[in-house]
């Protein structure tokens, strides 16, 4: 994986990365279906549109777009339950906290870009203490433009002090491979994430893919010893 690369740091995603949230933002899209009389979804159904945000989420259990009257209020009503059920049942996907606890303990530059808002990006992060080590937190409303544009890793880039050619992205969305390879990245697809049975990421041309977390901590491992 990456054999020749030269890496100085690590940036992640954070829904379908290093937080298995799907239960939770689940449990919000159907108590918005409830209340409009549609059968709730199972968690499995929902997986796979995660990365397509709330309107994607929406537009899935309900056929609206952001364009249809009713998108707002439900928007709001979705959002407003996932504020107060955001933790019930997210938790570091298997092999996050070696990972990180890895990279804290050999030094190596972090940090988390998402397109989650800062608000509940935020709250997420206190709920698992051990995120908070990041060298950054780039939310989808930090800055001007959010992912697939470049410009959220290449400000993270910054924070952690690593040029772009020396870092990886790592994300389970196209969206996230698109922004890492505009970006000048090396490019991680995390296969465990939000991806679904129709997807082909052999398409999202990214530098390699990962079966779990530890992968990364493999390669570091080998690559650490020419640091």
């Amino acid at each position: 994986m990456l054999k020749d690369a030269k890496i100085n740091g690590v940036l992640f995603d954070l829904d379908g990365t290093l937080l298995d949230t799907a239960a939770d933002l689940a449990g919000a899209l159907n108590q918005v279906l409830i209340s409009q009389s549609i059968k709730p979804l199972s968690v499995d159904a929902v997986r796979p549109f995660i990365s397509s945000g709330v309107a994607g989420l929406l537009d899935l259990g309900l056929q609206i777009k952001v364009t249809d009257p009713i998108f707002t209020a439900l928007r709001t009503q979705f959002l407003e339950y996932y504020n107060q059920h955001i933790c019930d049942h997210t938790h570091l996907f298997s092999g996050v906290e070696a990972l990180i606890n890895y990279l804290q303990e050999k030094k190596w530059p972090w940090g988390i870009v998402t397109n989650k808002s800062a608000n509940l990006t935020q709250r997420l992060i206190n709920e698992f203490p051990l995120l908070n080590t990041a060298k950054c937190i780039i939310s989808g409303d930090t800055l001007k433009y959010s992912k697939p544009h470049p410009q959220p890793l290449l400000h993270a880039c910054l924070y952690i002090d690593c040029l772009p050619e020396n870092c990886i992205y790592v994300g389970d969305a196209k969206q996230d491979i698109e922004a890492a390879n505009t970006a000048g990245m090396y490019s991680l697809i995390a296969l465990y994430g939000f991806i679904g049975d129709k997807e082909d990421v052999n398409k999202w041309n990214a530098s390699a893919m990962i079966s779990s977390p530890l992968d990364i901590v493999e390669y570091l491992t080998q690559l650490h010893s020419g640091r």
